[in-house]
Formats: structure tokens, C-alpha cells, sequence
């Protein structure tokens, strides 16, 4: 069976692609890593998100949304991956996913039209000690697990005490709910195992653009780079490494695509299809980042490359959801028992 994107959805990742390198390129980017003292969510960048429907993805199309699904968000996400933007789409998104799935009429009602305009930011976590939020700092509306549900909170009723990160592309918050906040009625074990599923895809996706990039970008170097008279890509051991490298990162980025078909469609083989992606997303992303801070030779390694950027988004992302060895484990539950 033939399986790739369709010409729209690559349309899709394409145009999300061409905005960051035209309009919020690494210089940008880089801007905001630097700016430590600021909220990390570029104006710009979320006009655009909200004008291009990014953020209306799997919002249905009576809530003011695209209707679209997991495999047209995982595009969006390994093209942001890929810039190592900054912002918070997929805590905006994932939010809308639970509210979706989870939220009553009057729920859905209010925040989903706001969600896929952008008007209003979200924050999303299932994390039970709700710390390690991401961009909760500016969110309008967090989602946060509660016991064995989800609970809902807008402005006012939560405080974000900001916590540091490596990564400055995104930014991190502890969060204290102010009271009861608005339970989700709809989320139960199986619709929180469907949210952890999607959320474990988008960053599996974020991961395989990081990679993609990490290789693209050193293969680009290494053909120009000489030593000896010759390009350093022309060497045995660095052209065999690359090689594996692109092996990986190709399979990863096939593992999350199938991910995303067979999670959206509820077929057969999703848990697997998850574990194996995220698993292989994450040994590629850390190993392709490395590589290239190492195949840039001296200047990989210091503050002026962008090499570090997508080195640390990489290894941030790498645990989140699961790393690679607990998914590893995980497959081995699934096939063997």
C-alpha cells in the first residue's frame, strides 16, 4: 500500500514552511531565545498562526474551524519543528482537543470559536503535579488533568509561576488553580488515552522537522566545507554517518505520519503506531542535532550557530510524552506481552 500526504496537506506544510523562512526566520527566532525576560510569544508569529488557520486545524467547521484532522496538525507541527518557532500553538490546539472531545455544548460553544481564532491562547497538560506548563504564562485558558478527569480554567483563576528551560524556544510555568475551575464532563480514561495519544504525535512531529532540518542543513555545510582541498562531505565516514542518519529520519518521519492516520481514523494498532514514533522520533531528533554540532567542526558548538537551538529543542522534546526508551518498552509490551 502506497501511503504518503495528499497534494493539499503537503500544500499545507509548505506554506506554514515558506511563512517562518520569509517572515519569522532564525534571526527571529533567536530574538526571542535571547530574550530572556520576555514571554516568549511573538505578536507576529500568532497573527499568522491565526490568519492561516494553523490554529483552527481540528477545530469542526461549526466552531469557526478548519474541520481538518491529526495528520493535516502534524504537518503544521514538524514545519514549526522544523524553524524551531517559538509560541504556543500546540498548547492552543491540544486544548482545543480536549474541550472537543471532552467539553460540554456550552463549553465547546465558548472557547472553541476563540481557540481557532486566536483570540483567545491555551495551555495544556496532563502532568499531575502541573508543573513544566508550557507558555501558561500567557495563556487565556489552561487544561489541566485533575484526579482521573480534565478541568478546565480560564484567566483569573489560575496563576503561572514561570520556571527557567534550556530550550528558549519555548517558555515554562508552574500552575496553581484558584479554586475548583469548570471539570471537562467528557473526559474519561479512554478520551485522556486519545488527548495523550495526539499530544505524544505533535511533538513526535515537532521532533521529525527538528531532524530534518538538523541533517538538511549539515549536508548543506558539510558539501562546502573542505579540508584537505576536498568538501568534508566527500569523506568515507562522515558520508556513511550522514547516510544513517537520513535512514533514520526518513523512518521517523513515516512512524509519525502513520501515527497521525491511524490515531485520527481509530484503526487497529494505535497504541503501537504512537509508541513506535515517538520512539524513533526521538533517537533521531537527539542524534541528528548532535551530529550537526559535530559535522559543523568548530563553530557547531558555540552560541553564533544556530546549531544549539535545535540541539536543545531536541533533547527537551525528546522526553516529553515518554522517551524513546519507555516507548521502547512500551512496543514490547504490546507485541510480546
Amino acid at each position: 500500500m502506497f501511503f504518503a500526504l495528499t497534494d493539499d496537506q503537503r500544500e499545507f506544510g509548505t506554506a506554514v514552511t515558506a511563512y517562518l523562512a520569509e517572515r519569522f526566520d532564525l534571526d527571529a527566532v533567536r530574538g526571542v531565545v535571547e530574550d530572556t525576560g520576555g514571554d516568549g510569544h511573538p505578536d507576529t508569529l500568532w497573527k499568522a498562526a491565526a490568519e492561516q488557520g494553523w490554529l483552527a486545524v481540528t477545530v469542526p467547521e461549526e466552531h469557526d474551524g478548519l474541520g481538518l484532522g491529526l495528520v493535516e496538525a502534524q504537518v503544521i507541527a514538524r514545519s514549526l519543528g522544523a524553524g524551531a518557532a517559538p509560541g504556543p500553538w500546540r498548547g492552543t490546539v491540544l486544548a482545543a482537543d480536549a474541550v472537543r472531545l471532552a467539553g460540554s455544548a456550552e463549553q465547546r460553544a465558548t472557547w472553541l470559536p476563540r481557540l481557532a481564532s486566536g483570540e483567545a491562547v491555551g495551555a495544556f497538560s496532563l502532568r499531575a503535579d502541573r508543573s513544566a506548563v508550557e507558555y501558561a504564562a500567557v495563556a487565556d485558558v489552561v487544561v489541566l488533568r485533575d484526579g482521573e478527569g480534565l478541568v478546565l480554567v480560564g484567566r483569573g483563576g489560575f496563576t503561572a509561576e514561570p520556571v527557567g528551560s534550556y530550550d528558549g524556544t519555548t517558555r515554562l510555568a508552574t500552575v496553581t488553580v484558584d479554586g475548583a475551575g469548570d471539570a471537562l464532563p467528557g473526559a474519561d480514561a479512554a478520551t485522556i488515552a486519545a488527548l495523550t495519544a495526539r499530544a505524544t504525535v505533535l511533538v513526535a512531529s515537532d521532533l521529525a522537522g527538528v531532524a530534518r532540518e538538523a541533517i538538511t542543513r549539515t549536508v548543506a555545510y558539510d558539501r562546502e566545507r573542505e579540508q584537505f582541498g576536498v568538501p568534508v562531505g566527500s569523506f568515507q565516514a562522515i558520508k556513511h554517518a550522514l547516510a544513517d542518519l537520513h535512514v533514520g529520519v526518513t523512518m521517523a518521519e513515516h512512524a509519525v505520519l502513520y501515527a497521525a492516520h491511524v490515531v485520527e481514523t481509530g484503526a487497529d494498532g494505535a497504541d503501537l503506531a504512537v509508541a513506535v514514533a515517538k520512539a524513533k522520533a526521538s533517537d533521531a531528533a537527539v542524534a541528528a542535532t548532535a551530529a550537526m554540532i559535530q559535522y559543523h567542526g568548530g563553530i557547531g558548538y558555540t552560541w553564533e550557530h544556530e546549531a544549539h537551538l535545535f540541539y536543545k529543542r531536541a533533547k527537551r522534546l525528546a522526553g516529553q510524552y515518554g522517551d524513546a526508551d519507555a516507548h521502547r518498552a512500551r512496543i514490547a509490551t504490546l507485541t510480546m506481552g
